[in-house]
């Protein structure tokens, strides 16, 4: 065992053992000056789980929704995957439906935020047909569960780099709609049980807009929360 062992180090190049000691190193910053300060809060988690927001968001490296959010652990139940893709119920049952139904069903989220992003690669290669994406088989066809968005920007004629930022946005709207086909969430949706939205971060700015459902436009925060805040009006 320490014969293989010290092979398997010989084998890793020098930046990946630079780049494991390093998340060691973090792991044992945390364990010796993060933890002890935040102890009753992870003594408390260590019985449970209670998050009130499902945060469906990209894998990308450079979207941390603890970070974007200022959330504590326990808050939020996040689901990370490619293009930030919440696919329609029935078409890809895995684990990003049954990530939708554990969060809903057993965790009793009060939102789900499906968050997207700037300089998306996923959403890249929806816009560009000789983005790397596209040597990806896999990938590609998991980006079908964003071609509706494809289909509805292209459709406008848009340049290149604005087509990548309205695609990435449209896929923030579709994927919303795709929650609603999801049996959980249409039941607590229809005993308002549970709220969406979509955000999109610009990585560059710092900063998060948020899609109106009444208008489908994505907002600053401090419309959207004021919209939010208003009353809303109950049919007759």
């Amino acid at each position: 065992m320490k014969v293989e062992g010290n092979l398997t180090a010989l084998a890793l190049g020098g930046h990946v053992r630079r780049d494991l000691a390093g998340l060691l190193s973090g792991v044992e910053r945390f364990s010796r000056e993060v933890f002890p300060s935040s102890r009753a809060l992870f003594e408390d988690l260590a019985h449970g789980q209670a998050p009130h927001t499902l945060f469906i968001t990209c894998a990308d490296s450079r979207v941390c929704p603890e970070t974007i959010t200022q959330s504590q652990p326990g808050e939020l139940f996040v689901c990370r995957n490619i293009g930030n893709i919440a696919p329609p119920y029935g078409e890809t049952l895995g684990g990003v439906s049954a990530i939708i139904e554990y969060a809903v069903t057993l965790l009793g989220v009060r939102q789900i935020v499906v968050c997207g992003h700037t300089d998306c690669g996923a959403m890249k290669s929806l816009a560009v047909e000789a983005a790397p994406c596209c040597q990806m088989p896999t990938v590609q066809a998991w980006l079908r569960n964003a071609e509706a968005a494809r289909s509805v920007v292209r459709a406008r004629r848009l340049g290149p780099s604005r087509m990548i930022q309205e695609i990435a946005e449209e896929n923030v709207r579709l994927q919303v709609s795709h929650l609603r086909t999801h049996p959980s969430v249409a039941a607590r949706l229809a005993q308002q049980r549970i709220a969406l939205q979509g955000w999109l971060y610009d990585i560059g700015a710092g900063v998060v807009t948020v899609l109106d459902a009444d208008t489908g436009r994505f907002l600053a925060l401090d419309e959207a929360r004021e919209r939010m805040q208003r009353p809303r009006r109950v049919a007759a």
